[in-house]
């Protein structure tokens, strides 16, 4: 029997976890908002629904597996608003909901793991919490195999510093004490797969790497690889920053990442930003060469 993953709002961490998939024979199908974009998919290999907008009840039922990235709203979950009675009504092996450790809210840079409270410090984090609730509740009802994945700041390929730092718009913002936990797209996409392979529902699990770490040193380090000066310092009550920007000083964490490792075997591809972005400046230097 072929394995069918339907993936609502297929984007970055999605379509790393299909590369991983497609060799294997899988059918994947994934939703975006725009021709465009759903051209791209289909130039990738995932069969692409433009949704909002698409039938997607046939895909629903055809599905073994189902993963969803797409973000809440203050009207609720745009999945479950459109398509819960369809989702309860499906079969699927594995449900997977990506979320964030921006649930946690705010430790004062202590550590924080899966049984931690939600005490979200911003409003992205209490959709998230809501959001999670309501999976949580179809999967009760509905008996679905959800799996909950908490995301830290996610970087990777065309996703970090390098272009900031070259252009001059990096800045070190600092705040005192301040510490993030970040992950590689590729270790969100092996996660998933392991996962997928090891089925737990109603697991959550934290998806991070070992050493959340001041944003300034991620700055200084990827300026330092780049043989290029490294940005000057700011202070975080002279820096002018959006609201969303601003938001992401609200809260400091530590997040542990027990969890993938013991439960789901998982060897981080990349366990800190050094390696992370080492490996991000080899693989611009290889495609670069003609």
């Amino acid at each position: 029997m072929t394995q069918t993953l339907l993936s609502f709002g297929h984007g970055y961490s999605a379509r790393a976890l299909s590369r991983l998939l497609l060799p294997g024979g899988w059918r994947i199908i994934g939703t975006t908002r725009s021709a465009e974009k759903a051209a791209a998919l289909e130039a990738e290999g995932i069969e692409a629904r433009v949704w909002p907008g698409a039938d997607l009840s046939a895909d629903i039922a055809a599905a073994t597996h189902i993963l969803t990235s797409a973000a809440p709203t203050d009207a609720g979950d745009p999945v479950l608003a459109e398509w819960r009675e369809a989702l309860a009504a499906a079969q699927p092996d594995w449900v997977g909901y990506l979320s964030t450790t921006g649930v946690y809210g705010d430790h004062q840079g202590d550590w924080v793991d899966e049984t931690a409270a939600l005490t979200p410090a911003t409003r992205r984090g209490q959709l998230r919490v809501a959001a999670e609730a309501e999976w949580r509740a179809l999967a009760d009802e509905a008996d679905l195999p959800l799996h909950i994945f908490r995301l830290a700041g996610i970087y990777g390929p065309g996703r970090g510093p390098f272009s900031k730092v070259r252009n001059g718009t990096a800045r070190r913002i600092i705040k005192e004490g301040q510490v993030f936990s970040r992950t590689h797209v590729d270790d969100i996409a092996q996660v998933l797969a392991a996962s997928i392979a090891r089925p737990n529902p109603g697991a959550a699990y934290n998806v991070c790497d070992d050493d959340p770490a001041p944003p300034e040193d991620v700055i200084a380090h990827a300026a330092e690889l780049l043989g290029l000066p490294i940005p000057p310092a700011i202070p975080i009550a002279e820096a002018e920053m959006s609201p969303m920007a601003r938001s992401f000083y609200a809260e400091s964490k530590k997040v542990r990442n027990d969890r993938i490792k013991d439960e789901l075997g998982v060897r981080l591809i990349y366990p800190d930003y050094r390696a992370g972005l080492a490996a991000m400046l080899a693989e611009e230097s290889h495609n670069a060469t003609p």
